[in-house]
């Protein structure tokens, strides 16, 4: 089975506006056999997005839009590819029971999710920890240091992983070390080796599967896969289930930097 398990679409408010069929004509073209369309979830109606422009996650109000497209194109794609649909829902520290609640209701329909750490609360104050390198030098301010603001990370990763949210919990926990994503801005050399392994070895107690990330390899500051190859091994020795996600946010991120990774996954 040659699977894609993270890819957004035209849903995305910071993505692109692709047509859904064109993603699945191009996985189809490529070999692939199964895909998950996994949007970012709405957020917390009373968590305010620090980004921007609010963009980080679905509106509401497309929800029901989303899934039946997806819905409809499992169908007319059925004889050709596996589509399932899903979400990547945010763990955000101190809104578990409104994540429980929206999960609860929509979990039912999803084929697949995934949980995944964006946002990092320090004090009363939210940073979204990849948004730019400018926000992750006002994260790590905030934080008191660079080794801090990866710490927070790994803390609230560990949270994710171990909280209450219901029978419809996603059961992948995306792109484990994000905190990388600007490891080439800031300079500092930071040791998170103890830290990966952790959670690499609370999510094979815990029994999740692992979002095996290839986005970072297209961002300028990282420049390595989400988590690094070598922890890619260290959870294949632990028999965590691997997935293999392009964290596409384009048809041309559809797939990308999967030969670099695929050896891994068999």
């Amino acid at each position: 089975m040659k699977r894609d398990g993270h890819i957004h679409t035209r849903f995305c408010p910071h993505g692109t506006k692709d047509s859904t069929e064109l993603y699945i004509e191009k996985a189809i073209k490529s070999g692939f056999t199964d895909i998950s369309f996994t949007e970012h979830a709405p957020l917390p109606v009373n968590f305010t997005d620090p980004t921007p422009e609010q963009d980080s996650g679905m509106r509401v109000n497309q929800l029901t839009a989303y899934i039946d497209e997806i819905t409809h194109l499992k169908h007319v794609y059925e004889k050709d590819i596996r589509i399932r649909l899903g979400l990547e829902v945010d763990y955000i520290q101190g809104f578990e029971k409104e994540t429980a609640r929206f999960l609860n209701d929509i979990g039912p329909v999803l084929d697949d999710a995934i949980l995944s750490v964006h946002f990092l609360q320090v004090n009363d104050q939210y940073f979204c920890a990849d948004f730019s390198k400018e926000v992750f030098a006002e994260l790590a301010a905030a934080c008191g240091s660079v080794e801090a603001a990866y710490q927070l990370y790994y803390d609230t990763l560990e949270k994710s992983i171990n909280a209450d949210l219901g029978q419809f919990k996603p059961n992948r926990i995306g792109h484990p070390t994000l905190i990388h994503k600007f490891q080439n801005a800031h300079g500092k050399k930071i040791d998170d080796d103890k830290q990966i392994r952790r959670i690499l070895q609370l999510m094979k107690k815990t029994g999740f599967e692992l979002d095996v990330n290839g986005a970072g390899y297209s961002k300028p500051d990282c420049l390595e896969a989400y988590p690094p190859l070598s922890y890619i091994e260290f959870a294949k020795t632990l028999g965590i289930p691997l997935v293999f996600g392009s964290d596409a946010h384009s048809v041309n991120g559809l797939h990308k930097h999967y030969e670099k990774i695929y050896t891994y996954l068999s």
